[in-house]
């Protein structure tokens, strides 16, 4: 039987939430040259992946986090599918806004969050870890606990690995990197000469240039 990690990339290589293209690199907004694009903001449009990932993100709380009496999502990729899960745990809900609001109230989280709140944050795509962390200390700045965050998919950079550790976060992901070089290759997305070049980029992905990998 394929364990998690394996059927959820493949699913979300099949609805085109995670395209690799290792011979026409992308451009991300931080100017680094990536063979791999992420939107789990897609998997909202499929019904099908869409529950499964809401049903696998509560199963993970209940069986890391049954302390959890509140959900958190990231901004904004994550605030439908922290819904969903708040809903189907029957928890209350916010989400954290990755700049504070510039009218009004000027919140930075949306919501009612109780002081002493043991919160459990749901992120859709953890890279370098910098944006997940923010909503971790905007929470804990308002007098709460985060007893861990749950993604849907990780990169798996060693320096999110560090400021994960660095942070005291106990970070669980549905799928990773790893996996979905595995399920590329099993399903026909990538050829066997794409997995070093792969393999390459995520090691140090802000120098990394395609120019650099050599059959």
């Amino acid at each position: 039987m394929k364990h998690l990690d394996l059927i959820l990339a493949e699913k979300l290589l099949k609805i085109s939430a995670i395209k690799l293209q290792p011979d026409n690199p992308f451009t991300w907004a931080s100017g680094w040259n990536s063979p791999i694009y992420t939107d789990n903001r897609k998997t909202l449009s499929y019904q099908d992946v869409r529950s499964f990932i809401k049903v696998e993100l509560s199963r993970i709380i209940l069986e890391n986090f049954p302390e959890s009496d509140a959900v958190a999502g990231v901004a904004t990729g994550a605030i439908a599918q922290g819904a969903l899960v708040s809903d189907t745990l029957g928890l209350p809900y916010v989400y954290v806004r990755s700049t504070p609001k510039d009218h009004g109230l000027e919140n930075l989280i949306e919501g009612d969050l109780r002081p002493g709140s043991k919160v459990v944050v749901i992120e859709d795509l953890v890279s370098t870890g910098g944006s997940s962390l923010k909503a971790v200390e905007a929470i804990r700045n308002a007098g709460c606990e985060v007893v861990g965050m749950v993604a849907i998919f990780s990169y798996e950079f060693p320096v999110a690995t560090k400021a994960f550790k660095d942070a005291g976060v106990k970070l669980i992901t549905l799928s990773n990197y790893s996996a979905l070089i595995t399920a590329a290759l099993e399903t026909g997305f990538i050829r066997d000469t794409d997995v070093e070049t792969l393999k390459e980029w995520r090691k140090d992905p802000s120098i990394w240039s395609p120019k650099e990998i050599t059959d």
